[in-house]
């Protein structure tokens, strides 16, 4: 692009907790920060690296943003935005985390550039979201402790892991943390595909006789079962959530065709940036589905553009944008901050990060 710098950053920050679900267990957010400069005003942006579950490594997104990315963007100039986001995402197949951190770089220093936040570059003036917190997959001893601690945290919107292999274990830990907790705080459950569908109608009924009231239950089969999923969705009354399953427009339009969810979650590493997210959460409205959007293992980067974008296009439950809550720095000054369950957006142009902590 004419007159505009990419760099790329390798970041490694550490957790203050390590987070353990059905498919791993992270002790570090590694991601790729790409900034890109157009010689007065910086945007930035992220690809988390999430082998579990995208498939894709630093290297890799690296690779994409420096190589068919920048190639693909030569002789644009900062102002012709629509186009180049049209470009970023036909330059390589998948890469969707590549293409998320240039997608939502490019947002950032378009919103820079017209001295407007990012939420108010996407046309809203909301200046705080809610988000749930996530426990991680353990013992019932250990998920009860950590939901006792989440709440005085100052969260009321409990996300459990679950799908480790043992669906009465899953079961009874559930059962303890709502009889730990009362029926106050909601509780959701993410499966990570880690439930085969019998399993999952069986642990899901359960919990509806015994009155745990569960708000929805995340990802309960793999995703490319999604006959699995609508066979779960038909026979539960818990609303069923799709993650995995969808990536892009076409794996919604299937969803949405085989009846096999009642919501799904929109993330930016997933679907490619704030272009494609804002089409699928259109598409998800006008055919009835919920909606929620959700963070890989990301910092205040990707979890800020998730926000702004929640900010202007808000969902039909609260969000999961807990990530870099856990972080025990963030790799960059500037952005969001958390209060609680309240994520603050910051007032200052773009994602308000300026620049990287040494």
């Amino acid at each position: 692009m004419t007159g505009l710098k990419f760099s790329t950053h390798l970041v490694s920050a550490p957790l203050h907790t390590p987070f353990v679900t059905a498919l791993r267990t992270a002790t570090h957010a590694d991601s790729l920060l790409v900034s890109i400069t157009d010689g007065e005003y910086t945007g930035w942006g992220e690809a988390p690296q999430v082998w579990k579950v995208t498939g894709e490594s630093l290297a890799g997104a690296q690779a994409c943003v420096e190589g068919p990315i920048a190639t693909a963007l030569t002789g644009l100039g900062a102002d012709d935005l629509t186009e180049a986001l049209r470009r970023v995402q036909g330059a390589a197949q998948a890469n969707f985390g590549a293409k998320a951190a240039v997608d939502v770089a490019l947002h950032d220093l378009a919103a820079h550039r017209a001295q407007k936040t990012l939420q108010g570059f996407l046309g809203s003036t909301v200046t705080t979201v809610k988000t749930d917190v996530t426990l991680s997959a353990g013992d019932s001893a250990a998920l009860v402790q950590a939901a006792t601690d989440r709440l005085a945290d100052g969260f009321d919107v409990l996300k459990v892991k679950v799908g480790t292999g043992d669906a009465a274990a899953d079961f009874d830990r559930v059962r303890r943390i709502r009889e730990a907790v009362g029926p106050g705080p909601r509780i959701r459950l993410d499966a990570n595909q880690g439930w085969h569908r019998r399993d999952a109608v069986t642990v899901i009924r359960a919990l509806e006789d015994a009155g745990c009231a569960i708000e929805l239950v995340e990802q309960p089969v793999a995703a490319a079962d999604l006959d699995g999923m609508a066979w779960i969705t038909d026979r539960v009354s818990t609303p069923i959530l799709a993650d995995e399953s969808v990536y892009g427009v076409r794996d919604l339009v299937n969803v949405i065709r085989r009846g096999a969810a009642d919501l799904v979650n929109v993330k930016l590493a997933k679907c490619g940036g704030l272009a494609t997210a804002r089409t699928l959460l259109e598409l998800a409205r006008e055919h009835g589905l919920g909606s929620v959007v959700g963070s890989m293992m990301e910092s205040h980067v990707g979890v800020g553009a998730a926000a702004a974008l929640v900010a202007a296009y808000p969902t039909t439950a609260v969000n999961d944008l807990d990530a870099a809550w856990w972080l025990e720095q963030p790799p960059v000054s500037g952005g969001i901050r958390y209060e609680g369950s309240t994520i603050h957006l910051p007032s200052t142009p773009g994602l308000g990060v300026t620049g990287l902590i040494a």
